[in-house]
């Protein structure tokens, strides 16, 4: 009895979610667009004059930051 019920409540839902109104479609203005397919580039062609700097031992920053300690790399005594 208890599936009966059941399956006359979700037939009547389903009826009932169909008889809504539906609302109005909304229309959407577009806009039309151009393609452009020229493109022009520019050139700078000014100098710079730009400061580099240039370190006696080349990887010296990066060797100093991976050489470095934990405590666990500390012996310790037992």
């Amino acid at each position: 009895m208890k599936t009966i019920l059941t399956i006359i409540f979700i037939i009547f839902l389903g009826f009932t979610a169909q008889a809504q109104n539906g609302t109005a479609d909304v229309k959407v203005e577009t806009i039309e667009m151009t393609i452009v397919t020229e493109t022009s580039y520019e050139m700078n062609l000014e100098t710079k004059t730009e400061v580099a700097r240039l370190y006696k031992f080349k990887n010296s920053n990066i060797k100093k930051e991976l050489n470095f300690l934990t405590k666990a790399n500390k012996p310790k005594m037992a």
